[in-house]
């Protein structure tokens, strides 16, 4: 095995309240800590507890291609992994999840022979859970990034929820903007209308990221939600629109084959 390690950490979604001890140490103990958070608050708290913080949020830029962007993220993470360092990429929520760079940045790592892992975290879907006090064992849960559900043929399934996310940027095929095109969530709405009323209410969800905020659980009819404002990480939430039901004929006809 080569020298030089990377781990990329799951920071949660609420500032340092969400972290791990075992993450936490990581942080501290890395040679350079590589961070992609949504807030300088979160940026400036890694600065505390690092030995050296770089923040990727300067590799953005509006009207720039995001693969680009993420590809000077990845290259940068193993530069310096490549001199012997041992690098740590802190990503908020979870590492894992809508998130590019870590997953590909670890691939790189290890097929150049580098020792490289990824931490768990809590995800925004976690805390929609606890939030919107919702039990995915209950009926069931689909979850997609609104794009592709739109233009990939993802059918839903009307006795569980679906939890859309990334609503703002619906339809947009760009990926060199973050605003937010009304028109084409509106045209994401009538997609759903093929299984969901018009009237049927969901619910625009955003975590709460520092402790003071509040978490956003704003109820609209489906035909209303490209007239309300979106955020990069407003996640829409469709309650079921039927009830399941329990299939006791089936049930009865693999019981008494089972005990046969």
């Amino acid at each position: 095995m080569t020298k030089g390690t990377y781990i990329a950490v799951s920071t949660g979604i609420l500032l340092a309240g969400h972290l791990s001890v075992r993450t936490k140490k990581i942080i501290e103990d890395a040679d350079v800590v590589f961070s992609l958070m949504p807030h300088p608050i979160a940026e400036s708290w890694l600065e505390t507890v690092s030995k050296e913080h770089i923040s990727l949020q300067p590799y953005y830029g509006e009207g720039k291609y995001r693969k680009e962007t993420y590809e000077e993220m990845i290259e940068a993470i193993l530069a310096e992994v490549r001199k012997g360092r041992s690098v740590c990429g802190a990503f908020y929520g979870h590492a894992g999840v809508f998130s590019w760079v870590p997953h590909e940045s670890i691939k790189r790592a290890k097929n150049e022979g580098y020792f490289a892992y990824m931490e768990p975290g809590i995800s925004a879907e976690a805390c929609l859970y606890s939030d919107l006090l919702i039990d995915p064992g209950s009926c069931g849960v689909q979850s997609y990034e609104a794009t592709q559900f739109l233009y990939y043929g993802h059918k839903p399934n009307k006795y569980s929820y679906l939890l859309l996310w990334q609503i703002a940027l619906a339809g947009d095929t760009t990926a060199k903007t973050f605003k937010t095109d009304p028109e084409k969530v509106k045209h994401l709405t009538e997609h759903l209308k093929q299984w969901y009323d018009s009237e049927h209410e969901v619910i625009l969800y955003e975590a709460a990221f520092l402790p003071i905020d509040k978490v956003r659980s704003e109820k609209v009819a489906l035909k209303d939600v490209h007239k309300v404002e979106l955020k990069l990480h407003t996640t829409l939430v469709i309650p079921p629109v039927d009830a399941i039901s329990f299939d006791r004929e089936l049930a009865e006809e693999l019981a008494q084959k089972s005990s046969k």
